[in-house]
């Protein structure tokens, strides 16, 4: 693997870079003001429109499409991408200003791999326009949605159309107020081979028979004005023609989709980390105790150093998924993709909390990024599949890899 950057990817970092120094950092605050104080928790400020429309003219739009998706996107390989979506990371909500954050990117993935023409006229080209929001539905509040093949959705051929049945929650997306469509995991064949029984299918957010329940907290955010959604299907009817793929292939689009998602949010984490070490590094120079600054303090220079050894170590596997993706593709990458996501939310629960740590009081108030940042962190643990199952299937995967030697 090489390790430095490409030329066009150094040029997009300094491009970004000088973007969220511009016009991101400035107004982080004030972002979270506006979103505090309006009255429509699930409203985007007209500062985000306004963000997203500087980002577009100065081409830092749809970064994370690669090149067969021209002229929508940057054309950007995964270890391209890399160090873009970290230094997006930085700032919890301002992927969203470069139309690069989830549940967004993944479905446009989807679309654009498996959708119709229709269906990706209707919904890929807005979405990628920045026009409308989107929602994945896939975990049930009834069963261990860490196995997928749990989901009990129905989605119930009726001839002319699909008859959806269920409830979902943990559904990201779908509070915002522009979030126009879901995308929608549940079961067509419960009598077909176990993992060709669930499908996924688009429902229009305003279908009769959709209700928006209540936003579900994560660790007390509610993460407006974007949130995560309780969401009731009660005979809810959509056009066959909104079936994605086909019948039984719910998993094959699920697998299309969570790869690239899994190691979206690694890199962001790293950003995260970044943002918590850097602002550590300077709150330690700033504060005295015992007569002498922190940064004096042998304990906390170790602390430090451990801090700095962690994100490296995530950063270089990070890359290392990224290029294997790139060159051998997402199913041969499997295991480094398991990885990643085993290692690098864990790790920035471990720098974030150490931040905070040190930081002391202020770690925990509202004068820091670091308790909302813990508290995403800490949630993308559980995120497209828990550090158990991915430990299970990577162990399980080794195993048969050294038996086949």
């Amino acid at each position: 693997m090489n390790f430095d950057h490409s030329e066009k990817s150094l040029a997009l970092m300094e491009k970004l870079n000088k973007f969220m120094q511009e016009e991101i950092y400035p107004v982080e605050s004030e972002y979270h003001d506006l979103v505090a104080s309006n009255s429509n928790t699930w409203e985007t400020p007209a500062l985000m429109h306004s963000l997203k429309e500087k980002a577009r003219e100065q081409g830092l739009w749809n970064l994370f499409l690669p090149e067969e998706y021209l002229p929508y996107g940057a054309g950007l390989t995964n270890l391209e991408y890399a160090p873009l979506c970290e230094i997006m990371g930085r700032v919890l909500w301002s992927s969203e200003v470069f139309n690069c954050s989830a549940p967004d990117t993944g479905n446009m993935e989807v679309l654009a791999k498996y959708g119709s023409d229709a269906q990706k006229q209707e919904y890929l080209v807005p979405l990628l326009e920045g026009q409308i929001r989107s929602a994945f539905a896939m975990t049930e509040p009834e069963v261990a949605s860490s196995d997928a093949t749990n989901i009990a959705t129905s989605i119930v051929d009726k001839g002319d159309y699909y008859l959806i049945n269920g409830r979902k929650w943990y559904t990201s997306g779908a509070m915002n107020n522009n979030c126009k469509i879901l995308i929608v995991m549940g079961k067509t064949d419960p009598q077909a081979p176990r993992h060709s029984q669930q499908s996924q299918i688009l429902v229009p957010i305003d279908t009769a028979g959709v209700t928006v329940v209540r936003p579900m907290s994560a660790m007390g955010y509610l993460d407006e004005p974007i949130g995560h959604a309780e969401v009731l299907f009660e005979d809810v009817k959509v056009p066959k023609t909104n079936l994605i793929l086909g019948e039984g292939r719910g998993f094959e689009v699920a697998q299309g989709r969570l790869g690239p998602g899994r190691i979206h949010h690694c890199m962001r984490l790293i950003g995260c980390a970044q943002r918590a070490l850097d602002l550590t590094c300077e709150r330690v120079e700033q504060r005295i105790a015992f007569g002498q600054p922190l940064s004096k303090q042998q304990s906390v220079r170790e602390s430090i150093a451990q801090m700095y050894c962690k994100i490296e170590q995530a950063r270089l596997l990070t890359l290392k998924a990224a290029d294997h993706m790139d060159k051998y593709g997402n199913k041969v990458a499997k295991n480094i993709i398991a990885a990643i996501k085993i290692v690098a939310p864990k790790m920035a629960c471990e720098v974030i909390d150490e931040a905070i740590q040190i930081h002391g009081a202020a770690g925990t108030s509202q004068d820091t990024i670091l308790s909302a940042t813990l508290a995403y962190a800490r949630t993308i643990r559980l995120a497209d599949g828990p550090d158990q199952v991915h430990m299970m299937q990577l162990g399980k995967n080794l195993v048969v890899q050294q038996q086949g030697k």
